[in-house]
């Protein structure tokens, strides 16, 4: 899936400026724990969460995830959105929660 679609699935914005609209993504990670998202790798794949803090920069750094969707209409500070941009994260943002966005992104062919 582009992550164009994925943009216009969750109605979601981009909190940083490096968006590849044309960037395929192969699966969907969901979870505040990041424990959990640092238990298996997976490539191609974004990243759902509700929490807002650097660490969440720093996994998704070490897992080679290249998108993070904060839900819940989190907005990241201008600390994470430069640490993103320093390692080519793209953010971005919906008022979905968390379950909403894993069930349709998986309802539109995304999986986990």
């Amino acid at each position: 899936m582009k992550l164009s679609e994925i943009i216009a699935i969750l109605s979601a914005k981009s909190y940083t400026n490096n968006v590849d609209l044309n960037l395929s993504i192969a699966s969907c990670r969901a979870s505040d724990l990041l424990s959990d998202v640092l238990r298996n790798p997976i490539d191609n794949s974004i990243l759902l969460t509700g929490l807002i803090n650097t660490q969440v920069i720093r996994t998704a750094e070490i897992m080679d995830i290249l998108v993070i969707v904060f839900v819940r209409n989190k907005k990241p500070s201008k600390e994470i959105m430069q640490l993103a941009l320093n390692n080519d994260i793209i953010l971005l943002g919906t008022e979905y929660k968390l379950y909403e966005c894993c069930g349709l992104l998986y309802s539109h062919g995304l999986r986990s």
